[in-house]
């Protein structure tokens, strides 16, 4: 049944990976004469190191499906969209490689599309279509469809309730911005500095300029000098050699060097735009340049807030609004749990856990739920600070007032 479902979305078989992967091939044409896709621009260090740490902050975080009944807010694990969104899409990808598919399409074309397989009106899976063949078109009474071209050729149409589309912003409704394709010019640049790099390691980091002689050598002489030079001096491997000439020859470079002609500097600073689109601070991809023990930890609730929470929110309203039913959509919902990406951190976690408990924010027993530990006995209570007030008044001026009476019962017996 899987195969026959992987060729209704343009896949041979199930193991046909490199389909699965495929992005758009067409290029987008940059002033350097260096054409950006989707494979260029991944091969770019700076844009890789972005897309890797969104795909993998994202895949990383657990999701749910939770349902709201009066003030509670309850987790719904026999839910079908539970399952599809936090344990297995479909029969051949987990939830993780999923989202992180989703997040690479995003980050790179700027829309994710995904065929919604509905059976006897039940949403069973959803199948990833390949960005490259989908076009959103309006239709004259002004619906959405979407042309799919699958790569065996054939061409079909789905009503837009029959995909589930995630896209970045949009100025036309139909389709997201595409990073890649608004910013080919700075990533055609990155990749334009990295293959002069290439090419100065290649030619030899040194010796860079002419040989010249007063005497007539001739075309074998000319040959033979030429063959020996490029064997015995090009190349990283024979940097910063000494040329044993002849015939009176004589070196006169004529290139600046990489330091002169501030090669690494353009890198760095390509590399710190790219950075900027993707919302990405510098320390996490490995440039620490003006980095400080003060400002670190400020950049990552940053990454958290400006670079992550969009695509995380996108993804959530577009589940909501796509993925369950219209009937449940005021009290049914999911949620990545941001806060997996402070368990590394020993330290904050437990100053976390500290506040919530002494501000009666949370219970032992909810703590505990979150480090994956059983409850405890008497773990479900909620502490109150005596020193607090309720509407400017203490606590004991309050007792007449409703809601306070348990409150006023509890410290007076208390004291």
């Amino acid at each position: 049944m899987i195969n026959r479902l992987l060729s209704l979305i343009g896949l041979k078989r199930i193991d046909d990976s490199h389909a699965l992967a495929k992005m758009i091939t067409a290029g987008y044409e940059t002033d350097t004469g260096v054409s950006v896709t989707t494979k260029t621009a991944l091969e770019n260090p700076a844009v890789y190191t972005c897309v890797r740490i969104l795909t993998n902050s994202v895949g990383m975080l657990p999701v749910a499906a939770y349902e709201k009944l009066n003030n509670a807010r309850n987790e719904i694990s026999n839910f079908r969209i539970h399952r599809l969104v936090s344990i297995s899409p479909n029969e051949y990808q987990t939830a993780q490689e999923f989202w992180e598919m989703c997040v690479m399409h995003l980050a790179l074309r700027g829309n994710f599309y995904a065929w919604k397989n509905v059976v006897n009106g039940e949403l069973r899976e959803l199948l990833p279509l390949n960005p490259a063949g989908v076009t959103p078109k309006w239709t004259d009474d002004r619906q959405i469809v979407y042309e799919v071209d699958f790569e065996n050729g054939a061409t079909n149409v789905y009503r837009t309730d029959e995909v589930f589309h995630v896209k970045l912003p949009s100025y036309d409704g139909l389709t997201g911005l595409s990073p890649i394709g608004w910013q080919r010019e700075t990533i055609g640049l990155s990749i334009a500095l990295q293959k002069h790099g290439a090419r100065v390691f290649k030619n030899g980091t040194r010796l860079s300029g002419v040989l010249h002689t007063p005497e007539v050598i001739g075309d074998e002489g000319y040959k033979r000098i030429k063959e020996s030079w490029d064997e015995t001096y090009a190349g990283v491997e024979n940097a910063n050699k000494v040329a044993i000439l002849e015939h009176g020859l004589q070196f006169q470079g004529l290139s600046m060097s990489n330091e002169d002609a501030q090669f690494l500097e353009s890198r760095k600073y390509t590399a710190t735009e790219i950075y900027g689109i993707y919302g990405v601070p510098p320390h996490l991809a490995g440039n620490l340049d003006r980095a400080t023990f003060s400002n670190i930890e400020h950049q990552g609730q940053e990454f958290v807030v400006y670079a992550l929470m969009p695509y995380l929110t996108r993804i959530e309203s577009r589940v909501r609004f796509s993925l369950i039913e219209k009937k449940h959509q005021a009290k049914r919902y999911i949620k990545f749990n941001v806060g997996a990406l402070v368990r590394g951190d020993m330290k904050a976690r437990g100053e976390f856990y500290t506040r919530m408990i002494q501000n009666g924010a949370m219970s032992p027993n909810e703590i505990r739920a979150l480090e994956e530990m059983n409850p405890r006995d008497g773990g479900d209570i909620y502490l109150t600070p005596i020193n607090m007030a309720i509407d400017g008044k203490p606590v004991g001026d309050n007792a007449g007032e409703k809601g306070n009476d348990d409150t006023n019962q509890r410290l007076t017996a208390e004291g």
